[in-house]
């Protein structure tokens, strides 16, 4: 196999030296058969032969220019439809039913999308341009089709095409899985991301792994959430194409070993191999269509024992092929267990090694004979989306020292150029720390180079603060370190070494008075937290502080391998950058103050207006006077100047209107509950998370079912408006807190959904298996959002910013990117409620110190849903974790007890605005108008400009 040009096999004997290359790594070029017939012509070499290869020359540049102005019509993309029908068939050839439809209509839409996608990046390859990656174990892209038929400009003739053909463009488009590659607001940023990458025509590429089974599906069932695997792929993806001749080997196990020249080698272990998917990505209104590559894992044949399987021992027989295949089974798997631990890091190491070794081998194809290491980092750029990518820098190194011959100072100096780290959270668990122990087993290489980047580090924090102030320096290297509860190094362990003379007759006596003392007192805290070892050498004392407790386990901190390794640091929105700086990472920000940056969160208006949701869309371009706000998002704000005028507000309520109905439509599809489109439709859809509050909001409604119950109806129907109260997102599956609350909401929707007193007045809808598809039917329609996390805790969100634009008026603390939000939309456009950010540490202590008093109707609603109002279930943990002062899931660490008189009071000011429609349409309106600030075309040109020094690249 070796010898053949186009070998797509990956010999595991080159597997340390990484020769391999991934030979024909650049994208295919397909042509639509309906469009145009290409065949390949064998000649005798000859005067006549060479005469007629010209002209074929000649005739297939005529060919490819009128392809690249060719824009199919109607009746060429419904022959093109038919054409895949029948010769790329995933169904029976009897009949041309919408799941059929679905997959002949996607793969034609491929083809248009696979000319733009070679034309891209054939011509980056031949400028050599710099080119930027974005690694992220989530991308959340959504159905694809009716986006891919947007940025194209063909809907109007897809749906004209297969109007034709006996079928309705929005009905096959529903037959569409959402690709189940990701879970919440980090997936959805990063899709975002890859639309705008590719509609402002910067060179760039997305990588991920191809999740089999993705995070779960949501059932909802009487005991609550019930997870069962995602079958996206049970069908095929249309829109993906399988590279065999792009696979790279990775490793994990083995030992590290030296050659004679002290050249380190990574040997032994267990191999698999990592194969690239890829998915074309269209940017709006232009050729530049950019590539998501996604890993799959699998073994050679040859690791399948053959012997074993024919002796009856199956499970031997394809363990390697197992062991390979799962990595890429689920998102997240769970990590209670050593299994699971370990799987998730072999994850997180397979997309940084496969992803790295193809960034690579592009980097030195372009660079042909001119290749020079030092210009790496002026043609590549990795952005790291949280810190699951963290071992590209550890990775990096290694590749450029043991498998390029760079030396230890090349490789580091080149890695600190390339790799970029943004940061999502501030919540201690989400920080990743791996344990040094299983990294050691796992990847023996990376750990030794993690231990040369700490020391790194270590002599930078000496030679910025000196060793004058030991005490300084210790707090310093403590919190500063990569590795935790570790030993430092020993020449620099020295320097918090001191000595003293002493007798041997007084250290004996010291030693007995010591263990007497022992035998009386157990150490204070102070002492034990000092740490103090004391060894006597030549009749000299001396007293070694420890920076390791044999009771903690020692562990690798990702965050501080990223912010060291890193060339720049960045969160996500304002007042979350300001707590990464002054908080999350403040030695760091002393240090190296010119790291740090903001990058404030976008979504793409493409998506998240002009396709899901049509009416809007065209009331804005009317009144904006054109389309151009699609890609240039500050043409919203000219909706300012027209946000009383009558005209414009009826549009608007009407178009609302008609999203509710679908809405209504979509909850009885799914639910089976019944709710009336003239109440209001109040929203929180997110992950399921503590610290997201959406027991916040589901006691609030308790706290309003209640005072219902107590009133006539009369008197309710005068206090109350009308409310459509509907959840949405997934617990994770081990987050027993988190499903409780999922539990709590559809037991509370199940009493009051059956309350014929209160009938429309009030419904509680859960949607089951929230997804992008889901948001994309519910935001368009509703009018009130709730973001009430609590202040400090949400890195930015990105629904915030989806609800904003579709003229949704948002409910909400100030946290996150609400804060930016809230100054662009203006004050009295949104409602605010609850502490902030900076009093949030204060009212914990205030709390443990047994000062906190709650509020009466806090107490009254616990006692109601402790009545058992709501059903049997024991809900005592719950209402347990919001009680107390100390303990673990005890005295209400998120603060839900705090803010609720102030939720429920501004929930009170959200009912008096909805009650008069002029005011509200005017505050959706400018909710609208005020948005342009969060596309994420606004944020992909700051990381071009600030952080990957990337240009636009248009194609000729």
């Amino acid at each position: 196999m070796a010898s053949l040009p186009f070998s797509a096999t990956c010999s595991h004997s080159t597997f340390i030296d990484f020769n391999y290359k991934a030979r024909n790594s650049k994208l295919f070029f397909l042509k639509n058969p309906r469009f145009t017939f290409s065949k390949r012509n064998f000649f005798v070499k000859s005067v006549a032969s060479d005469q007629r290869q010209q002209e074929l020359k000649e005739s297939q540049l005529t060919e490819q220019a009128s392809l690249d102005t060719f824009v199919p019509d109607s009746a060429s993309i419904a022959s093109s439809i038919k054409y895949h029908a029948e010769f790329t068939p995933s169904f029976s050839p009897d009949h041309f039913e919408l799941p059929k439809a679905f997959y002949a209509t996607a793969e034609s839409v491929r083809d248009s999308l696979i000319i733009n996608w070679n034309a891209t990046y054939e011509y980056y390859d031949k400028i050599n341009v710099k080119q930027a990656y974005y690694l992220s174990m989530e991308f959340l892209q959504g159905r694809a089709l009716l986006n891919a038929i947007g940025n194209l400009e063909l809907t109007g003739a897809y749906a004209e095409a297969l109007k034709k053909l006996g079928h309705n463009l929005e009905d096959v488009a529903r037959e569409e899985p959402d690709a189940a590659l990701g879970n919440g607001g980090l997936g959805r940023l990063a899709s975002c991301f890859l639309d705008s990458l590719a509609t402002l025509n910067y060179p760039a590429w997305g990588y991920g792994l191809r999740y089999k089974y993705g995070l779960f599906k949501q059932h909802i069932t009487k005991d609550g959430q019930e997870e069962v695997a995602e079958n996206w792929l049970e069908m095929g993806n249309p829109w993906e194409i399988v590279r065999n001749d792009v696979s790279y080997p990775v490793k994990f196990y083995g030992e590290v070993v030296s050659d004679s020249n002290g050249n380190k080698q990574w040997v032994g272990g267990e191999d698999i191999v990592a194969v690239a998917y890829d998915v074309p990505i269209p940017g709006y209104k232009t050729k530049t269509t950019i590539n998501l590559r996604l890993w799959s894992t699998k073994v050679s044949p040859k690791e399948f024992d053959l012997q074993a399987y024919n002796a009856g021992d199956h499970a031997r027989a394809y363990a390697a092929t197992k062991n390979a295949e799962k990595i890429c089974y689920i998102l997240y798997p769970g990590d209670e267990s050593l299994e699971g631990k370990t799987l998730r890091l072999k994850q997180q190491y397979t997309l940084c090694s496969a992803s790295l070794q193809d960034i690579i081998a592009r980097f030195e194809r372009r660079s042909g004979e001119s290749l020079n290491w030092e210009n790496f980092p002026d043609k590549v750029a990795v952005q790291m989306n949280d810190t699951h990518p963290t071992l590209c820098i550890p990775e990096l190194i290694r590749i450029l020292m043991d498998v390029k011959g760079l030396s230890w100072e090349q490789a580091w100096n080149i890695t600190r150029r390339t790799v970029a780290y943004t940061n999502h959270t501030v919540l201690p668990e989400a920080l990743e720390k791996w344990s040094l122990e299983l990294m050691q087993k796992l990847l023996p290489r990376h750990v030794e180079i993690i231990r040369m980047i700490d020391e790194e580090l270590i002599q930078t924090i000496i030679d910025e603060y000196g060793a004058e102030d030991l005490d300084l320096l210790e707090q310093k290297l403590k919190e500063m370190r990569i590795l935790d509860n570790i030993e430092l190094p020993e020449s620099v362990a020295e320097l918090f070494v001191k000595s003293e003379e002493t007798s041997v007759v007084d250290s004996t006596e010291k030693e007995e008075d010591d263990i007497d003392a022992d035998e009386e007192t157990e150490p204070t805290d102070e002492e034990e937290e000092e740490q103090l070892e004391e060894e006597e050498i030549d009749g000299k004392k001396s007293t070694k502080v420890t920076f390791m407790d044999p009771k903690l386990p020692q562990t690798v901190r990702m965050a501080n391998l990223c912010v060291a390794g890193g060339s720049a640091v960045n969160g996500v929105a304002a007042i979350h950058s300001e707590i990464v700086k002054n908080e999350v990472f403040n030695e760091f920000y002393k240090l190296w103050p010119e790291k740090f940056q903001n990058k404030t969160n976008g979504v793409t208006p493409r998506r998240w207006i002009r396709f899901c949701n049509p009416d809007l869309s065209k009331i804005i371009t009317k009144w904006t006077g054109s389309e151009d706000w699609v890609v240039n998002t500050e043409k919203l704000d000219i909706l300012r100047k027209f946000a009383d005028n009558e005209d414009l507000q009826s549009e608007w309520r009407e178009a609302k209107r008609r999203n509710k109905v679908k809405v209504a439509s979509f909850l009885r599809e799914k639910t089976g509950y019944i709710v009336n489109p003239d109440a209001m439709f109040d929203v929180q859809v997110k992950r399921i998370h503590e610290y997201k509050r959406q027991l916040l909001n589901i006691m609030g409604i308790v706290y309003r079912y209640k005072k219902m119950k107590e009133m006539s109806h009369e008197e309710r129907k005068t206090r109350f408006v009308p409310r459509v109260c509907i959840f949405g997102g997934k617990a994770f599956a081990t987050y027993v807190q988190a499903k409780r609350i999922v539990k709590f909401i559809t037991d509370v929707g199940s009493t009051v959904n059956h309350d014929p007193e209160i009938g429309d007045l009030l419904k509680v809808v859960f949607v089951p298996d929230y997804n992008v598809s889901v948001a994309e039917m519910l935001i368009p329609g509703s009018e009130l959002s709730q973001h009430i996390s609590t202040a400090g805790m949400e890195a930015s969100g990105t629904s915030n910013m989806k609800f904003a634009m579709n003229g949704c008026i948002l409910i909400g603390t100030l946290d996150g990117a609400n804060v930016e939000i809230r100054e662009e939309v203006g004050e009295e456009n949104f409602f605010l409620f609850g502490a902030e950010a900076h009093e949030i540490a204060g009212l914990r202590k205030e709390r443990a110190e047994g000062k906190f008093e709650p509020d009466p109707r806090f107490e009254e609603v616990k006692a109601y849903v402790r009545s058992g109002v709501f059903g049997p279930y024991n809900y005592e943990e719950l209402m347990g974790s919001l009680e107390g002062n100390e303990g673990y899931g005890r005295a209400d660490y998120f603060l839900v007890g705090k803010d609720f008189p102030s939720y429920i009071e501004c929930q009170e000011k959200v009912d008096e605005a909805y009650r008069n429609q002029k005011r509200w349409t005017k505050m959706s309106i400018l909710n609208t108008a005020g948005s342009y600030k969060f596309s994420s075309d606004r944020t992909i040109h700051e990381y071009a400009k600030d952080i990957w020094r990337i240009d636009p690249v248009v194609l000729p």
